[in-house]
């Protein structure tokens, strides 16, 4: 089956169905082809009259919970933050539709998997606490006291 090359996805395999090569996420993580199953069906996207006799839409799943391949922190990040993508099993599920062609929508899939991964990949920074200046705190007592003033002056004063 001959993919077609893009331009802007050099980082899929040529053959992305072959289990000797790898999804490249970026250059410390990669998934073997084998860890990852892709399933088709029928698509509810465009193709006309096409799209009730070929199975267009790519399904793809991926174990995440078994796989060893992330570092330990990527993944915890990972099945923290899509948490809600998950089945109960620990497999994320993605589908793609877009495309009329089968080798299309696996594209995307794994388009979308490296996307969610790289959003993951990097650990947050650590916020570092800071402490107010002293001139902010002294903007600050000095306005505490200026609204106590003009609230001085709005109360009544009993004369006796």
């Amino acid at each position: 089956m001959a993919w077609p090359k893009a331009q802007s996805q050099t980082h899929l395999p040529e053959a992305p169905l072959d289990p000797d090569k790898y999804l490249i996420i970026n250059d410390k993580i990669s998934i073997p082809w084998a860890e990852l199953q892709i399933s088709f069906a029928r698509s509810s996207g465009p193709g006309g009259q096409n799209v009730n006799k070929v199975n267009s839409k790519a399904v793809l799943e991926w174990f995440i919970r078994g796989s060893e391949v992330l570092p330990i922190g990527v993944r915890s990040r990972f099945l923290e933050r899509f948490a809600s993508r998950l089945s109960t099993d620990g497999r994320i599920i993605i589908a793609s539709d877009e495309h009329r062609a089968q080798e299309a929508n696996v594209r995307a899939c794994a388009e979308k998997l490296r996307s969610m991964i790289l959003a993951v990949a990097e650990a947050p920074k650590e916020r570092k606490p800071t402490k107010p200046s002293r001139a902010s705190k002294e903007r600050r007592i000095e306005g505490k006291k200026a609204r106590a003033q003009t609230k001085r002056f709005r109360q009544s004063f009993d004369a006796e």
